[in-house]
């Protein structure tokens, strides 16, 4: 990058990347289309990976990397779950744009990255020396032919790309690239320790009877939307433990363990009387990948309404209910006359619907409701109560 590239960049660091590109440069020593990049990576890193944002000097790569790579909170939440490991060596065989293994290998004395587009190894290697990472070293090369040469790290992080060859997503584990199904034992027998991130569309049960020697698994979602799985595997006899976990904006994190002989399956189970009960609650997106809804019921002293709604009540407040809590103040059927009573002097409402026959379109458009405001209604499936709204307000 030269004088004037970076003149550029810094001059319109707030500008509208396609906006500038519609407008060019004058000047002949700009490298524009690397300058736009650097515009566009850099204003998408503020939000996604703000401590890099607010380093002069990170470099950016193109728009499909910047897509892919984690988060910082998703990121910072790997390094947590890497700490308590022996802190000698790390390896990451599917290094990316470096997000995940530069917070990871600050729990290292030495790190490996490995990658094989070049690119992204020259992009990495300037931005880890911009970030400190003096144990960080940038190796270009496959992945899988590096394990097959790798004596023995205590940790490897591999994160398979979930794209065919032709760019379609795909989520199997057998579908990605690389295949860790083909490769696990010599994983496990060449790391203390492996943790493989995989897509939250997975069916994490599944993921482990597949995989056979899982130790942890984290589901891990920011502010209530599942991004990732995280599997971490040895060859140590352990018993399982799943983490539900919820990290929000403001670096707090809502988390709730299930131990191994918890019974994830969703069951009937009786509510109180309708008339009685005065909170609502909506599990955290993660604590719904898990289906512990059992467990979050008897720990939390909470009644589900329905084995298919996945919607909790009580009658006194569950303090630190691990999710969205509502104060209930109306409970109506779909009775018109019913309907009408209960929704006086409400013109809009935040819908939601879950075990119900309607969509939330179909439902504001049948009870006239503009979308927003303080008003929640929750449309569900009630035991042998039938179709329910609950009209509430939010807590906190």
């Amino acid at each position: 990058m030269n004088q004037a590239t970076r003149d550029y960049i810094r001059s319109h660091a707030n500008d509208d990347a396609r906006q500038l590109a519609l407008h060019g440069t004058k000047d002949p020593e700009v490298d524009l289309p690397f300058a736009l990049e650097q515009i566009a990576g850099r204003q998408k890193a503020r939000t996604k990976i703000p401590s890099w944002a607010a380093i002069d000097g990170v470099i950016y790569p193109p728009h499909l990397s910047m897509e892919q790579c984690s988060s910082e909170q998703t990121a910072q939440y790997k390094a947590s779950v890497s700490s308590p490991m022996h802190q000698r060596l790390l390896v990451d065989l599917t290094g990316g744009f470096g997000v995940d293994f530069s917070f990871m290998a600050q729990n290292f004395d030495r790190a490996v990255y490995v990658e094989r587009e070049p690119s992204l190894c020259a992009i990495s290697s300037e931005n880890f020396k911009t970030l400190g990472l003096e144990q960080a070293e940038v190796l270009c090369a496959d992945g899988v032919d590096y394990l097959h040469q790798l004596e023995h790290a205590d940790l490897i992080f591999i994160d398979p790309a979930r794209r065919n060859e032709h760019g379609g997503r795909t989520y199997g584990i057998a579908d990605c690239t690389p295949n860790v199904l083909e490769l696990m034992d010599e994983l496990t027998a060449k790391a203390d320790c492996v943790i493989l991130k995989l897509s939250p569309m997975l069916d994490w049960r599944k993921a482990v009877t597949d995989i056979g020697c899982v130790n942890e698994v984290h589901i891990v979602s920011v502010e209530n939307e599942c991004k990732e799985l995280l599997l971490v595997i040895s060859n140590d006899k352990k018993p399982l433990m799943v983490v539900c976990v919820n990290l929000l904006s403001t670096g707090g994190r809502d988390e709730f363990c299930v131990p191994s002989n918890a019974d994830t399956e969703p069951h009937q189970t009786k509510h109180s009387s309708l008339s009685t009960i005065h909170y609502l609650y909506e599990p955290n997106a993660s604590i719904m990948k898990a289906g512990c809804f059992d467990l979050l019921a008897e720990r939390f002293v909470v009644q589900q309404l329905d084995k298919n709604s996945h919607l909790f009540v009580s009658e006194e407040a569950a303090k630190d209910f691990p999710g969205r809590q509502f104060i209930i103040d109306t409970i109506t059927s779909m009775n018109k006359r019913e309907l009408k009573e209960a929704l006086q002097g409400i013109n809009r409402a935040n819908i939601t619907v879950r075990n119900f026959p309607l969509t939330v379109a179909d439902l504001r458009k049948k009870l006239k409701l503009k979308d927003g405001g303080d008003v929640y209604i929750f449309a569900t499936t009630v035991a042998d109560e039938g179709h329910k709204l609950f009209i509430c307000r939010k807590i906190g």
